[in-house]
């Protein structure tokens, strides 16, 4: 027998930058920094490795604080948050600003190849 689906959690902008602040503050939790210090190392800056091992633990971190939001405790809720926040960020500009961190958080510095080292033409 399958069970009805999930009611998908609502949130008003307020709430969205109060979960979403305590997002970017569990982060900075110092057992999770060493976590996710420590996932970043193992991959070598490599993205392929970043999506391997970086991605699971920032998952992680989120649904610990998310689910008491009503959000599922598996990667979905993550996204269905990630979308609450991406549809609030055209709205408010601190949610917007909120966004930018965490993403920096996440995601790695890009470094850009040096100049001429592109394509070879021919």
């Amino acid at each position: 027998m399958a069970s009805a689906p999930a009611q998908q959690p609502t949130l008003t902008v307020e709430q969205a930058r109060v979960v979403l602040g305590e997002v970017i503050q569990a982060f900075s939790v110092p057992e999770n920094a060493a976590r996710m210090e420590e996932a970043r190392e193992s991959a070598c800056n490599d993205m392929g490795k970043m999506l391997q091992l970086v991605l699971p633990v920032a998952t992680q971190i989120q649904q610990e604080v998310i689910k008491a939001y009503g959000f599922n405790n598996e990667g979905e809720g993550v996204l269905k948050f990630a979308r609450l926040v991406k549809m609030y960020e055209t709205q408010d500009p601190e949610i917007a600003a909120m966004s930018v961190k965490l993403k920096s958080i996440l995601l790695p510095p890009l470094s850009t190849p040096p100049i001429g080292s592109g394509i070879p033409t021919s």
